[in-house]
């Protein structure tokens, strides 16, 4: 069982622990169509997986903006954002902040992209909604890459991510 901080406060997680050196789980999110969203096993190019609590913060705001530019110009890379925010409430928060190098997608129905990545928060004030996480799979789909941010207010270290994928194959 992992753990992370909101504001000081222990917050476990719940679903699957994953490492360095795991094969990622293959779940399914919701896009902003509507339309099913896959994240993890093999795929042709390198995933950049990245869980917030809710686009509606400036902290995850702020984490999806850095991504956006960082990832621009990196075409050997997916990147996906899920966050439990409705599609309808993502679509507005891309279109508002001109989010277009990467897709954002929603986990609210079943929740099954937190657990299979052991990300869900299952108490305190934030229970219910994803933890802020960074995961890099390579193409052959082994985790290379795993960041389960301390304190959920806080962003992840941007530079490892951007590293770990640029040494991933």
């Amino acid at each position: 069982m992992q753990t992370t901080m909101f504001k000081g406060t222990t917050v476990k997680l719940v679903g699957d622990e994953l490492n360095v050196g795991d094969k990622a789980p293959v779940a399914t999110a919701t896009g902003v169509d509507l339309n099913d969203v896959e994240v993890g096993g093999a795929k042709d190019r390198i995933q950049l997986i990245i869980t917030v609590p809710s686009l509606d913060t400036a902290t995850c705001a702020a984490e999806t903006r850095k991504f956006n530019e960082d990832v621009n110009n990196l075409d050997i890379c997916e990147t996906t954002v899920i966050s439990m925010d409705l599609p309808f409430a993502a679509d507005r928060f891309c279109s508002t902040e001109g989010i277009e190098n990467l897709s954002v997608a929603s986990d609210y129905i079943n929740k099954d992209v937190s657990r299979a990545y052991g990300v869900l928060m299952d108490d305190g004030k934030l229970k219910g909604l994803s933890a802020r996480a960074v995961f890099v799979v390579d193409r052959s789909g082994t985790i290379v890459y795993k960041e389960i941010v301390p304190e959920v207010t806080a962003e992840p270290n941007y530079e490892a991510a951007l590293d770990a994928i640029k040494g991933a194959r």
